[in-house]
C-alpha cells in the first residue's frame, strides 16, 4: 500500500540521467516510463538502497512480455510496482504481487465513465489521471477516497500541482526535475 504525504511529487523518468536525478530527489516513488529488460535489477536495486521504490511503465516496456510471466519477471527482480493502462494488465500485476496503478487519458465524458468502471473491475492501486491539468476529473475520481489519484502529464510549474492538490490528487507525477525537490514520505 503506498500513502502519500502531500506534497507527493512523483519523478517520472525516461533516460539514466532522468533516473540518476531521481535517486539525488526528494521523491520516494520513480516511475521509470520507458523500462528495458536489462535495467529492471540494476534499477530496483538502486532505488531500494536510496528508500525508495519502482514502478514499470509496462506498456511502454522492451524485451518484457506483457503477460503473467513478464509481470512474474518484474517482480522477481525487485519492481515494486507496475503503470498501465490496461485493465487485464493491471488484474495480472495484482495477482503477481505487484502495485498498480492504472493509467487514465480523460478526454470526455465517455471516457469518464469507462475510467470509472475500470476501477471497479480491476481494483488498482491507484489511478493517474491524464492530462494532469485536468480539476474536474481529478476531484470526480478522488470522491470515493479509496483510490488514490496521481496527476500526470504537462505537469510543468509548481502552481500547476497546487492546483492538482487542491482538486484532490495525492500526488503529481513529472518529468519535470526542478520540482522533484518536493520532500515525499512513502510507506
Amino acid at each position: 500500500m503506498i500513502r502519500f504525504k502531500h506534497p507527493a511529487v512523483i519523478a517520472a523518468v525516461r533516460s539514466e540521467a532522468d533516473f540518476v536525478a531521481a535517486l539525488a530527489s526528494g521523491c520516494g516513488l520513480i516511475f521509470d516510463l520507458t523500462p528495458h529488460i536489462r535495467k529492471v535489477k540494476e534499477w530496483a536495486d538502486r532505488t531500494h538502497q536510496a528508500g525508495k521504490r519502482l514502478f514499470l511503465h509496462m506498456d511502454l516496456a522492451e524485451g518484457i512480455g506483457k503477460d503473467g510471466a513478464g509481470l512474474e519477471y518484474v517482480r522477481e527482480q525487485g519492481a515494486d510496482g507496475i503503470i498501465s493502462t490496461r485493465a487485464g494488465m493491471v488484474r495480472d500485476a495484482k495477482e503477481a504481487g505487484l502495485l498498480t496503478v492504472q493509467r487514465f487519458f480523460i478526454i470526455d465524458s465517455q471516457s469518464m465513465r469507462t475510467a470509472k468502471e475500470a476501477l471497479k473491475s480491476t481494483k488498482a492501486d491507484m489511478v493517474e489521471v491524464m492530462p494532469g491539468l485536468l480539476p474536474k476529473a481529478i476531484a470526480e475520481l478522488a470522491v470515493s477516497g479509496r483510490t488514490p489519484v496521481i496527476a500526470g502529464g504537462l505537469i510543468e510549474t509548481a502552481e500547476e500541482i497546487q492546483a492538482a492538490f487542491a482538486a484532490g490528487a495525492s500526488a503529481v507525477s513529472t518529468g519535470k526535475k526542478g520540482l522533484w525537490k518536493a520532500p515525499v514520505q512513502v510507506t
